[in-house]
């Protein structure tokens, strides 16, 4: 982070007047809820959710992205320019600096819908559960916000659509394809179906833990159930090795320090009577801090070692690979979560911007907060009639379309007034 990327954040916290008036803001949700600017968004998000692609494959949402650009006279990333394989980089504004990045993900899951409605998942075992649909959505209802309105744009906005989020790390690819060597700043959201429809809840600092995953093989030798004195059982090892880990968090963190360990996967065994040569375990482990982090790394490896020697075992332990890579926690920049809290008031009232406690969630969008003053917002979209919605990653969650407009009205808005708000004199040699 260059000192130049700091004084801007600064000078954005130093200025009591907006050059934007609130009025802007109140006008680009009355422009996105227009019956003909809605009804476009729900067809976009209903054909993505129809085909859903799972990270660094998501071609057709891809082209998707780039049809809608490209009636809207956006520029972006040509096919000779690949960014993060199926990304999306657009412009909108002068080209010039100051530049605001707002960035939305794109890849589904390995769920097979359960929802029954028309435009159900039409790829067997693939499905649009953490509400990307609607991400990418409102992020070009917020491109067609801020294209008509471009005339007010003191700057250039950005607008990333990354793939991979779920487990890929799409964000550090897009970080290395250069795309955002320029960007002052960048804007994340996140639907939450269980937080009231219209209010965003988020925080200054630590929001989401760092995350990774590991993966053992616990080796012994197969053999009859009936006769165990003749084997070595990795089952028993491996069960040991799963109540052993709970205890790195029960009985070596601060208790003040809060860490997850969890084994979300455990395979061995095809009969009831046969004793497995092998067995394998596959979980997450989360902490707030890089410290904690790095140190449950190193304990479940000397753990799952460790106690399948006890059981006269071997094991093997791997952690999050290239395709799997850890996540840095997510850490909200102090001065942008000041800003955040004044447009967000101004868009959807000042009662409807909560503070939220950090929790054991992750996002990729945390690799982008490492290099560049980055703020990530969730947006309730539960009404009052569904009294139980079901969870991100479920096969039977189900997106409410009417936050479309209030995200894409937001995300405007953020760039809008952070660009006005950041006009600052040109880099002179000191800084």
């Amino acid at each position: 982070m260059n000192l130049f990327k700091w004084a801007s954040i600064i000078l954005i916290i130093s200025l009591v007047k907006p050059a934007i008036s609130n009025g802007v803001s109140t006008k680009f949700l009355e422009f996105a809820k227009k019956d003909e600017i809605f009804s476009w968004m729900v067809g976009v998000r209903r054909k993505i959710h129809e085909n859903p692609e799972l990270g660094y494959q998501e071609f057709e949402t891809s082209k998707i992205i780039k049809q809608e650009l490209d009636k809207m006279g956006i520029t972006y990333n040509n096919d000779k320019h690949e960014i993060a394989v199926t990304g999306v980089v657009g412009f909108i504004g002068s080209g010039d600096p100051p530049f605001v990045a707002l960035r939305a993900d794109m890849d589904a899951l390995p769920l097979q819908e359960m929802v029954e409605w028309e435009h159900k998942s039409k790829v067997p075992g693939k499905m649009h559960a953490c509400g990307h649909d609607g991400h990418v959505t409102m992020l070009l209802g917020a491109a067609k916000i801020l294209k008509t309105h471009s005339h007010i744009l003191k700057g250039t906005v950005v607008l990333v659509f990354q793939p991979a989020e779920e487990g890929g790390g799409g964000a550090k690819q897009v970080l290395d394809s250069g795309s955002l060597e320029n960007v002052e700043a960048i804007f994340g959201l996140h639907v939450h179906p269980e937080q009231p429809f219209g209010q965003v809840f988020s925080r200054s600092g630590t929001l989401l833990a760092a995350s990774g995953f590991f993966e053992a093989i616990i080796t012994g030798k197969g053999g009859h159930a009936a006769i165990p004195h003749h084997s070595i059982d990795p089952v028993l090892a491996a069960s040991n090795v799963v109540v052993s880990l709970q205890h790195l968090v029960s009985r070596e963190a601060d208790p003040l320090d809060s860490q997850v360990v969890t084994v979300g996967m455990f395979h061995g065994g095809g009969a009831f009577n046969v004793i497995p040569d092998s067995v394998t375990i596959g979980g997450t482990f989360r902490a707030f801090s890089k410290e904690s982090f790095m140190q449950l790394r190193e304990r479940i490896e000397k753990v799952i070692v460790g106690q399948a020697s006890v059981h006269r075992c071997n094991a093997t332990v791997e952690f999050s690979s290239k395709n799997k890579p850890f996540y840095p926690a997510t850490i909200n920049h102090g001065g942008l979560h000041k800003f955040f809290k004044g447009v967000a008031g101004d868009v959807l009232g000042v009662n409807n911007v909560q503070e939220t406690a950090p929790f054991m969630g992750a996002e990729d969008f945390s690799f982008y907060q490492e290099v560049i003053p980055g703020y990530f917002y969730f947006i309730g979209m539960n009404n009052e009639k569904n009294e139980e919605p079901a969870s991100l990653h479920s096969p039977f969650f189900q997106l409410n379309e009417d936050i479309l407009p209030y995200g894409a009205a937001l995300q405007a808005s953020l760039a809008v007034r952070y660009l006005s708000q950041s006009q600052h004199p040109k880099k002179h040699d000191e800084l």
